[in-house]
């Protein structure tokens, strides 16, 4: 009896030291511990995961992006006028294109490139007041520097940067006209303008009995001017001035009636492009280009303010 008491203590004893064994391993399954080095090791996979979908998702966006499509192209294209003095004119020459938009343009290619010239990385577009948002929105052009004047309504259309000149509506008459002013536009005066421009909408809100004649583009609305085709042509100051430089029988009369603040277009909603450029004319100003180049196109130094934030932006 004795001999079985022992052995089934020491059966007992051995089951206890089983069970003490199991229940231990179960705790640390069960415990805390692996459960958070699990979940760690899964959140840095995960983060990990999150880091490269992120990362993925951020080259996808850069290869999708404009700059990057420019990039593997190997050049900028870009709208600006090719009749417009000061702002972008062909010269009949030389056959290059030349003006205060044209120079902003081989700069920024320059800058995207790193180049010291935009000779092989700029393909400039002629636009017009009519064309530049179509072309710009279909994609033919990347964007466009073209005398373009900022509003509420056409930032429904494209997109504009900040605004990195500032004109005014004027009008421009041969030096022995009677008018002085659009207070002098009546029912018997002939106002010459170009379609699509946002001058056509302001000199029929400001003289609505004048006649308004439209032209498809400045170079044709001048000699129209010149031709004795109209009393007057109106659209801003800048633009006018360069036609007034062309010819010296024509002035300029009556001020500044409007505020005109140009802004570089883009692609509708290409938020991503639109900031690169803003950062590259924040650049131009912090260095100095930008008052160089208005200096050098107008003849005098660039306001205090020629570059501002765009305050009809969506």
């Amino acid at each position: 009896m004795n001999m079985n008491k022992k052995m089934l203590f020491f059966a007992l004893f051995a089951l206890m030291l089983l069970l003490a064994a199991c229940g231990g391993s179960g705790g640390n399954e069960t415990g805390s511990t692996p459960a958070d080095e699990e979940t760690s090791d899964s959140g840095a996979d995960g983060g990990e995961a999150t880091g490269d979908a992120e990362g993925d998702d951020s080259e996808a966006a850069a290869e999708g992006s404009t700059l990057q499509a420019i990039k593997d192209r190997g050049k900028l294209v870009a709208g600006v006028k090719f009749d417009t003095r000061l702002f972008g004119l062909k010269n009949p020459q030389s056959g290059d294109v030349e003006g205060y938009d044209v120079d902003i343009m081989k700069l920024l290619a320059q800058h995207i490139f790193e180049t010291d010239s935009a000779d092989d990385v700029l393909e400039l577009v002629q636009v017009n007041s009519k064309t530049r948002f179509e072309l710009v929105d279909n994609g033919e052009i990347d964007l466009g520097a073209a005398t373009a004047t900022i509003n509420a309504e056409r930032e429904e259309i494209v997109d504009f940067t900040n605004v990195y000149f500032i004109a005014g509506q004027s009008l421009l008459v041969p030096e022995d006209s009677s008018i002085t002013g659009i207070e002098d536009l009546t029912a018997d005066t002939t106002v010459i303008a170009v379609k699509g421009s946002t001058s056509e909408k302001n000199i029929k809100e400001k003289a609505p009995d004048a006649k308004v004649d439209l032209y498809d583009d400045y170079a044709a609305a001048f000699t129209a001017l010149r031709a004795g085709k109209g009393d007057t042509l109106t659209t801003d100051n800048a633009i006018l001035l360069g036609m007034r430089e062309t010819d010296p029988s024509f002035k300029l009369v009556g001020g500044l009636f409007t505020e005109e603040p140009y802004g570089i277009f883009l692609k509708d909603g290409d938020d991503e492009f639109r900031e690169y450029v803003n950062e590259f004319l924040n650049g131009l100003k912090e260095s100095g280009e930008l008052d160089e180049l208005y200096q050098k196109w107008f003849g005098e130094p660039a306001p205090e303010n020629i570059l501002y934030e765009n305050e009809f932006l969506k």
